[in-house]
């Protein structure tokens, strides 16, 4: 029986899981890094933000470092540990943390275990 609660909304279709594996683009050895990052793109591209990125690393996998050159970025640690290096400086990141690049940082991303995938989201956000 129906919850009298939600009698009023009416059934709509189960939406489509958005971190189905199908729906990633895989990229190898990005920005002559290690491995591959599956990359699923969330569609929240609401100004001012211009993407938001759910990425998984391989093992040990490692992102080349790479300028942010047209947008801000905050990257979120969601599963795992990582070390990001942002400006050549290491930081240790475990789920939670939040690291912000502002237009013209460099950042590489390495994946610290050699077990498990990190995983992260990348929001970015408009220059201007």
């Amino acid at each position: 029986m129906p919850s009298p609660v939600f009698s009023h909304v009416p059934e709509t279709p189960h939406p489509k899981n958005p971190l189905d594996p199908a729906r990633a683009s895989v990229r190898k050895e990005l920005f002559g890094g290690t491995g591959s990052v599956r990359v699923w793109d969330l569609g929240a591209a609401t100004p001012p933000f211009t993407a938001v990125l759910y990425c998984e690393l391989d093992p040990g996998g490692r992102v080349g470092e790479h300028v942010q050159q047209s947008d801000h970025e905050v990257v979120i640690v969601v599963v795992g540990e990582a070390v990001l290096y942002v400006d050549g400086r290491a930081r240790g990141c475990v789920p939670g943390d939040a690291v912000s690049l502002p237009l013209g940082s460099k950042l590489a991303i390495e994946n610290a275990s050699p077990n498990a995938s990190v995983r992260y989201l990348i929001v970015k956000a408009s220059a201007t």
